[in-house]
């Protein structure tokens, strides 16, 4: 089997554990998710299957989309309800202000990734690190805030919580997102809850629960739920080689083109088959007044 399946991860499995539960039901060999979720956390996990796993690294760039609760006054070493409460703190500012903040944070902004990560330092793991009682120095990373949507904002007599929409790049932790804007405020603040509601094109929406993808195995009709991985590239201009160039495109040899003057040098295109099979992206390129077909190495899909 190849191709794409979005998965709405559970909380209380680690991303791993979905790969795994999901390799006995496919009965695959090669397959691999595209892009960590939170044990504690929810939502959707697009896992890529057989010769789709190739793609896995484009889904990595992609901007992520999430549903987050943060409660403030209250900070874990985790930054989320995973961890020890370290600090606690009374909170006097309103919802002025609670919005304020949330909206200072869009745009670039260097963001210093948690202890509790996988991130490696000198080939240590920091959550390895952070059981040990160790702290090092991390150093800040640029990310992206898109978008931030306040959804709603309770204050009670003894507890502040709030929830909102994020947009934002590949490598924000919307755990420490929720820190940072409590240090903003300064009554500080973890994140409760989180669900990933988007990745790249790909919404929760279209997403199916584990029950439902053993309803299907049950039915025999498994394959149903693959998404193409060529979907990915929807973007992209397509074109067609016919099946003498199928070979030497694959093998990563040039192709001459005659009728193909629509295309742009160094343009990204999406080629296929006679048979209408996708085969990978490749590159326009013009060489002694020609336009050619070079394979793209990133991504060749057999």
């Amino acid at each position: 089997m190849n191709g794409i399946l979005l998965v709405i991860k559970p909380p209380g499995m680690t991303s791993f554990d979905v790969v795994a539960y999901l390799r006995k039901i496919f009965k695959v060999r090669k397959i691999g998710h595209a892009g960590t979720l939170d044990p504690a956390a929810g939502g959707l996990l697009p896992i890529c299957l057989g010769k789709a796993t190739k793609a896995i690294d484009w889904f990595l760039n992609f901007d992520k989309s999430y549903r987050a609760e943060m409660i403030l006054g209250v900070v874990t070493d985790t930054q989320d309800a995973e961890g020890s409460v370290i600090e606690t703190n009374e909170v006097t500012v309103g919802k002025e202000a609670i919005m304020s903040a949330l909206k200072a944070f869009v745009g670039e902004y260097a963001q210093i990734p948690p202890m509790y990560s996988a991130i490696k330092v000198k080939g240590k793991k920091l959550y390895e690190l952070a059981r040990q009682g160790i702290e090092v120095n991390r150093k800040p990373r640029q990310v992206e805030i898109s978008r931030i949507n306040p959804i709603e904002i309770i204050q009670e007599e003894h507890t502040t919580i709030v929830r909102f929409d994020v947009d934002c790049s590949k490598g924000t932790y919307i755990r420490t997102l929720c820190h940072d804007i409590g240090q903003r405020l300064g009554c500080g603040a973890h994140m409760s809850f989180l669900i990933r509601t988007g990745v790249g094109p790909f919404s929760l929406a279209e997403g199916v629960t584990l029950e439902e993808i053993n309803k299907h195995r049950e039915e025999g009709t498994l394959n149903s739920l693959l998404k193409p991985v060529d979907i990915l590239f929807q973007d992209y201009k397509s074109l067609v080689i016919g099946e003498k160039f199928l070979s030497g495109f694959l093998n990563g040899a040039f192709v001459t083109l005659q009728d193909y003057e629509s295309f742009e040098n160094n343009e990204t295109v999406r080629v296929y088959s006679d048979s209408q099979s996708f085969l990978g992206l490749g590159r326009i390129q013009t060489r002694a007044g020609r336009k050619i077909l070079k394979v793209e190495k990133l991504f060749v899909s057999n």
